[in-house]
């Protein structure tokens, strides 16, 4: 697989700062308020690829920099809501990864594919560990209509069967028409299609949507997967070893900041 990352359409020229991508490191630093996510693999895994896609990103609202601590206001951004639909773990799970994704973007694959399942596993199963997904679409119509229906998926409780088809190897080479949505929830489990149709179109799957973008776009997102590990950003899908010890490294904190 190609180190070079893939991106979206090019748009027109604006004031919206971009994304600050490179190859070689896999935490970014908070700076002036603005998040600069720098995506390379670990000093022991340097041929290792990263990212994905990219977007231009307006520039950071008052909610991301205007706080003397930024790092904290990246903790806050976890929602830890006890009914939310696209979450796994407990509430109270002393570490939250945020991840930042596309249904259209093959690295978000294959960190579905290869190291969220063994993260579920290892860390979400004992209580370690809540992931919240954000739908972040950044590839067109396709990818927006895809992230509407991992909502509406949810919404009957299959948000995580929805998002393991659709980012099952080679489902992203099949499209994400309305037919194909539509088979993918079937895939998925989903127990009733008609409501699945209606949610999808509806106008609470595009405020969700929106919600998230935002999220995304005032804290510096412009790639895909991003993630912030415990309000750590981390871009790219990075070696199982990298989450791993990150998530290690913030359980260790979390226990010393309770003591």
């Amino acid at each position: 697989m190609s180190s070079s990352p893939s991106r979206p359409p090019k748009r027109k020229p604006s004031n919206r700062k971009p994304l600050l991508i490179s190859a070689g490191v896999a935490v970014a630093a908070v700076t002036l308020g603005l998040v600069s996510w720098q995506a390379t693999a670990p000093a022991k895994n340097p041929a290792r690829s990263s990212g994905s896609g990219s977007a231009s990103a307006p520039e950071a609202g008052a909610g991301a920099g205007s706080s003397a601590d930024p790092a904290a206001q990246l903790k806050a951004l976890a929602r830890r809501e006890p009914g939310d639909k696209l979450a796994a773990g407990r509430a109270d799970a002393p570490v939250v990864l945020i991840e930042y994704s596309d249904f259209k973007c093959g690295y978000c694959g294959k960190f579905a594919r290869d190291t969220e399942p063994e993260l579920v596993k290892k860390y979400v199963q004992d209580g370690t560990l809540r992931i919240e997904w954000r739908n972040f679409p950044i590839f067109g119509a396709e990818s927006e209509a895809a992230a509407k229906a991992a909502w509406a998926a949810g919404q009957q409780d299959r948000f995580a069967q929805f998002h393991a088809a659709a980012y099952a190897e080679g489902s992203k080479e099949k499209g994400f028409g309305e037919d194909r949505l539509t088979e993918l929830a079937r895939q998925a489990g989903v127990p009733d299609l008609e409501r699945f149709a209606k949610d999808m179109a509806g106008e609470q799957a595009t405020a969700a949507l929106r919600k998230d973008q935002e999220e995304g776009y005032r804290i510096g997102v412009a790639s895909t997967p991003s993630f912030l590990l415990n309000g750590r950003p981390v871009a790219g899908a990075q070696p199982l070893d990298t989450f791993t010890e990150a998530v290690e490294k913030a359980r260790a904190q979390a226990q010393a900041a309770a003591k």
